[in-house]
């Protein structure tokens, strides 16, 4: 049948008419006459950052589900293509784990790609996806070329002539799936089931979801079940000793890849069986025979190898959502190593950067510290001026020794390594640095390994990217923190002081609370707390100038409401869109007093010995930044000796649905310091009680005992 007649015959028996039909119709024509196994459309969302997937076309629904809601900005094919706004064309799983490292470990079944935008105008609608079973196409012909860019164009025209009419096309909340198995005749199926029934072997027929569509007495015996408990089931789902990720993976590898696969299975009474997957547009056929291989008892013979890769996959992905906590380069490296050494039997492993046109080596695992000492700081080593094909943003694999030599004539062998795969970490289309797997003797890599390894580069490029920039932003913070924050508290005769402080990202240690305690005189003293608004580097500057105002008007002399007063000024004048809680005591400790003056920020509370906690009410003017002119009132209350005065910001006492009141109130009653405790230990009882998974904002927190 031609391509043409195919294509009229799948249309006839497509999905039941819709009012996004015509899309399906035009779906189904270009995957059946360019010859693809499977196809998708996405559709635009209505914010244009994300793409739906509408319909689909040979995909399990598992699969689809999976890959229905993509990000315009995602490394994938189909946002790839939406954004450059042309044709993508990917010949193999190689070149999808150097476009799309995720994708590649998603899916990792040789297939080849096309996607091609659906735009009209200056209006994106979309894109759509045609896969073919890899290794048959390498590259698309110019009548498929002509028959994408038309089909593209109709779908456009469709699109555009539903939204002109007010009734755009929209994707439902799950991708549709379109049927191509024509109308069932019940004596043609008869006849089908009656010719296999006479053969010895067994058959079954599945389709894209793996359930059972057709089942022949000869499988059913050798399943050991009937064809009423099986049929409109998958296998792995009716049969609990078929339940095993390698069969579904050998199913999905037929499907996806749409080439021949096959599995070894033993059943419960201890019968070997043989499954081979033949794939079609519709389904699978499976042949079922009696095993006469033993030699892998009670698991898989011809599918051993290719679980070991389905192990490795799981590993990978495992190692993906691991590496997104990594924040160092050898944390990076110590979980790539935990992951990919004992799977690939590499024995050492290392990430290298150059500076200065030196080598530097930033993490590794295996390699003897001789080895490291003698790599690090070298001259970088340059490939051989007649390796024309050399780029340094793709990946290089080296089976042997003279290999690599003759790659880098002046290469060092550390540790007697004889095999190398050189993955560079590529970023925003510039490496950054290069990871190493070495292995002790000659190593053949085999082609999923080259992939894998590929894509494994990518997922290490960016977590170690992110561990790069962790450090540079950890490093600056922790300048910041150590410049704004007070090292030490001032010593004051007869004043007992303790300060914590933690940030709100740890490991940070920035943000835009901040504690003073700025002696006065041998009897005098001013107690600080305030919140600066965010927690960003910005606010670790401002939180700086604000401390700084305060400090200087208050060994002025000022009042503590004319310090507020004129460090609002300040910031009104620096930073009018950024405002400040502050709170400012002065403390007499001669004449046993505390006057107090506030800007928005929380109540201190004063504990007594023999008397409940009392919460401060003052009255707190307008935040500092909010009014230029604004001012603020001064209030004093007696400090008898003994009384222990705390100052917190609202990260302390924050919780999801409980009231400020409420919770300023939880504190109080817990805030009962007993005579002679340490100060430091009662500061940590009042933090102990958050936890990292609940800190969500800032804590200070500054206790004054007079």
């Amino acid at each position: 049948m031609t391509g043409a007649k195919r294509a009229e015959a799948a249309q006839q028996h497509a999905a039941p008419p819709s009012r996004s039909s015509r899309l399906d119709e035009l779906l189904v024509e270009a995957a059946v006459s360019t010859g693809a196994h499977i196809g998708a459309t996405y559709l635009m969302d209505e914010d244009g950052a994300v793409l739906r997937m509408d319909a689909h076309l040979g995909l399990p629904a598992l699969i689809a589900r999976a890959w229905a809601r993509i990000r315009t900005n995602d490394p994938v094919p189909i946002a790839m293509t939406v954004r450059r706004r042309r044709l993508l064309w990917l010949a193999g799983l190689e070149d999808l784990a150097r476009m799309s490292p995720a994708a590649a470990l998603s899916l990792p079944y040789h297939f080849a790609v096309a996607g091609s935008p659906i735009r009209s105008g200056d209006t994106d609608w979309g894109g759509f996806l045609l896969l073919w079973p890899g290794g048959r196409v390498a590259r698309l012909s110019q009548r498929q070329l002509e028959l994408i860019e038309n089909a593209s164009a109709r779908m456009a025209e469709v699109l555009q002539e539903a939204a002109a009419q007010g009734r755009p096309i929209r994707p439902g909340s799950q991708p549709r799936a379109l049927d191509l198995r024509p109308e069932a005749d019940p004596k043609a199926d008869l006849v089908a089931l009656d010719c296999l029934n006479r053969l010895p072997e067994g058959y079954c027929s599945l389709d894209t979801e793996g359930r059972v569509t057709l089942l022949t007495a000869p499988a059913a015996d050798l399943l050991r079940s009937s064809t009423s408990e099986l049929l409109g089931r998958r296998l792995w789902d009716a049969l609990p000793w078929m339940d095993d990720p390698a069969y579904v993976d050998r199913y999905r590898a037929a499907v996806v890849g749409s080439q021949d696969t096959r599995f070894t299975a033993r059943d419960p009474a201890g019968q070997q069986l043989s499954f081979r997957l033949f794939p079609g547009l519709t389904g699978i056929s499976m042949r079922i025979t009696p095993s006469a291989d033993a030699r892998v008892p009670g698991r898989l013979a011809g599918c051993a190898e290719r679980s070991s890769k389905t192990v490795a996959l799981h590993e990978m992905l495992q190692l993906a959502t691991t590496l997104s906590r990594a924040v160092t380069a050898q944390e990076v490296v110590e979980l790539v190593a935990d992951h990919v050494m004992p799977l690939y039997n590499v024995q050492a492993l290392c990430i290298l950067t150059s500076k200065g046109g030196r080598l530097r080596v930033d993490a590794s695992r295996g390699y003897s510290k001789e080895a490291i000492e003698e790599f690090d700081g070298r001259p970088v080593i340059l490939p051989n001026p007649a390796n024309h094909s050399f780029d340094a943003c793709q990946p290089a694999f080296y089976c042997t020794w003279d290999e690599l030599r003759r790659a880098y004539p002046d290469a060092v062998r550390s540790d007697d390594m004889s095999a190398w795969a050189f993955l560079p970490l590529v970023t925003s289309g510039h490496p950054i640095g290069t990871c190493i797997l070495a292995y002790d003797r000659p190593h053949q890599f085999s082609a999923d390994e080259r992939a894998t390894l590929t894509a494994l580069a990518g997922l290490i490029a960016q977590a170690f990217e992110r561990a790069r920039l962790y450090d540079v932003k950890h490093q600056l913070a922790q300048c910041l923190q150590q410049s704004l924050l007070p090292r030490t508290l001032p010593e004051v005769p007869g004043l007992e002081l303790a300060a914590r402080y933690l940030p709100a990202t740890p490991g940070m240690d920035i943000g835009g609370d901040f504690y003073d305690l700025i002696r006065l005189s041998d009897t005098m003293a001013a107690a600080v707390i305030g919140d600066v608004q965010g927690h960003d580097m910005t606010a670790a500057a401002l939180m700086g100038q604000v401390r700084t105002a305060i400090h200087a008007h208050a060994t002025a002399g000022a009042t503590p409401g004319e310090v507020l007063a004129h460090t609002n000024r300040l910031l009104c004048e620096l930073a009018p869109d950024r405002f400040t809680s502050c709170l400012y005591i002065s403390l007499d400790l001669r004449k046993r007093t505390a006057c107090l003056a506030g800007a928005g920020h929380l109540p201190p509370l004063l504990a007594r010995p023999g008397r409940r906690t009392q919460i401060l009410d003052h009255s707190p003017g307008l935040l500092l930044g909010v009014e230029h002119d604004a001012e603020y009132t001064t209030s004093e209350l007696p400090l008898p000796p003994g009384s222990v005065l705390a100052l917190y910001t609202d990260g302390l006492i924050e919780k999801p649905g409980v009231g400020l009141g409420q919770s300023i109130g939880e504190l109080a009653e817990r805030f009962t310091p007993s005579t002679g405790e340490p100060l430091h230990d009662l500061a940590e009882s009042l933090i102990k009680g958050v936890t990292v998974e609940q800190r969500t904002d800032d804590i200070a927190v500054l206790l004054c005992r007079t």
